[in-house]
């Protein structure tokens, strides 16, 4: 195991308790940098969504990088105030990306991946290094070696921006926890067999983790892959979760609203078309979020709902509408979907605090230029 790779399963089993105690330090310290700079905290309602642009000249990501491109900025312009975005690149795409969307939105510190959702921290209001996966990477012998380093490079940058952000050595990427930070969430079983876990022993887990009160865990509708619960469910609002319809698998149907039923009493449950296309994949081994409108981010005020160029997607906007009092934005997810993500797990999400550190560090790269 190399130095850097010893140095992250330290800060991942490390003690939460630990950071607990330094989180109100590191909370003012944040504030005192914003005053000092000048800056202003981001409202209380707002989010801040990071998305990470792949390295240029990345063999993996080279043939759909200008579509990358192409829904970055789409999507960035999609974001509405209060919300606020920022993405991630190397220092060969940054003028590309600051010249369309302002520098401001952009800060040079390069990412191993563009998966943010998921090597990021989860829960955006009292965020979590659950430690990534080897499915994230695609599995394999070096799969579990490849996770680290990625999430190696997000932590450096959470680090040198002194933000506080607890961590656990238990393993499970932020796609496979869906909540409503009301205190109900959805994982998929994935989590167990990944830890070695009970049901009991794994909400146990999740409650002390992260604080939720509530989890429901499900069979993903995949086995063997990411098994990701936001490609499955979505909370469009507190205590209001909108699942994929299964009209060719009803048992799979019927059993997933059972599960959700019995983890999360009191939720209420919507189904919404799900025209799922899988004919064009760019990976075998992440499939295809064609047709998934679950893979929605969802802030205090706004729900960014995929869009795919298809006749559902208005049957979708309008369920979805009907369903949450937030604003739902369409979102065009048609030139990344074949990757086996979108809206959703691009995004890394933070509030207050921790938002607030980030951009203040942003801030204080750019004067550095």
């Amino acid at each position: 195991m190399s130095i850097r790779q010893r140095a992250m399963a330290r800060k991942l089993s490390g003690n939460c308790a630990t950071a607990a105690k330094t989180s109100l330090r590191s909370a003012l310290h944040a504030a005192a940098l914003l005053i000092a700079s000048g800056l202003m905290t981001l409202p209380a309602r707002a989010e801040l969504i990071v998305l990470a642009a792949p390295i240029t000249g990345d063999s993996y990501y080279g043939e759909v990088a200008g579509e990358i491109f192409d829904f970055h900025v789409a999507y960035a312009k999609a974001i509405r105030a209060p919300d606020q975005v920022l993405i991630l690149t190397d220092e060969a795409a940054y003028e590309r990306y600051a010249a369309v969307l302002g520098f401001e939105k952009v800060l040079v510190a390069p990412m191993a991946d563009i998966w943010a959702r998921d090597f990021g921290p989860s829960n955006a209001e009292d965020p979590v290094y659950f430690r990534y996966t080897a499915a994230g990477q695609g599995g394999g012998y070096s799969g579990q070696d490849d996770a680290d380093a990625v999430q190696i490079a997000l932590a450096e940058l959470t680090d040198a921006a002194d933000m506080t952000i607890r961590a656990t050595h238990f393993l499970n990427d932020g796609g496979n926890f869906v909540d409503d930070y009301a205190g109900n969430a959805v994982v998929s079983t994935k989590f167990l067999k990944d830890n070695d876990l009970t049901e009991d022993e794994a909400r146990a887990v999740l409650q002390r983790v992260t604080g939720i009160k509530q989890v429901a865990f499900i069979e993903a509708d995949e086995q063997g892959g990411l098994e990701h619960a936001d490609g499955v469910v979505s909370f469009v609002d507190t205590n209001t979760l909108v699942i994929n319809s299964y009209p060719e698998d009803p048992a799979y149907a019927r059993q997933l609203r059972a599960d959700l039923e019995r983890g999360l009493p009191g939720v209420t449950i919507h189904e919404i078309v799900t025209p799922y296309d899988g004919s064009e994949i760019y990976d075998e081994r992440f499939g295809s979020a064609c047709g998934l409108y679950t893979n929605a981010l969802v802030t205090p005020e706004r729900v960014y709902l995929p869009q795919f160029g298809i006749p559902e997607d208005a049957t979708a906007l309008a369920l979805v509408r009907a369903a949450t009092p937030r604003e739902v934005v369409p979102v065009s997810s048609s030139q990344v979907c074949k990757m086996g993500g979108g809206v959703r797990c691009m995004s890394w999400q933070l509030r207050g605090a921790q938002a607030a550190a980030l951009l203040t560090y942003a801030a204080s790269e750019r004067t550095r230029r």
